[in-house]
């Protein structure tokens, strides 16, 4: 009859690490600052997650290039502007990131002037 609590013990352990891993991209967004910098759509200071979208929609090892741009900053990739280096930001939160940035909508090219 020990198998019981063993089994209720690793499904709980399951259960908080599916938890721990399922945290919002918008949660992880504000939390880490990247609104600060990055538009949903439009360029900031850095280009809007929609661009780097689109920069990267076609590229299937892009998740894992900008999971390390994140954690490790880059420069030049777009112009002078310097991704600092988010060395808060966990490897796991890192490819969480990457991943809903890369899953963003095209940006709708406008018909003229407004």
């Amino acid at each position: 009859m020990k198998l019981l609590p063993i089994a209720a013990l690793m499904l709980l352990l399951n259960s908080a690490s599916v938890a721990i891993a399922q945290t919002a991209p918008m949660d992880l967004l504000r939390k880490n600052g990247c609104i600060a910098c990055h538009g949903l759509v439009h360029k900031q200071v850095g280009p809007g997650f929609a661009q780097i979208a689109e920069r990267y929609r076609n590229d299937p090892d892009a998740a894992p290039r900008l999971a390390e741009k994140i954690r490790n900053g880059s420069v030049g990739t777009w112009g002078r502007v310097i991704m600092p280096r988010q060395s808060l930001v966990s490897e796991a939160d890192s490819r969480v990131l990457a991943t809903w940035v890369l899953s963003q909508p095209s940006v709708a090219k406008s018909q003229g002037p407004k």
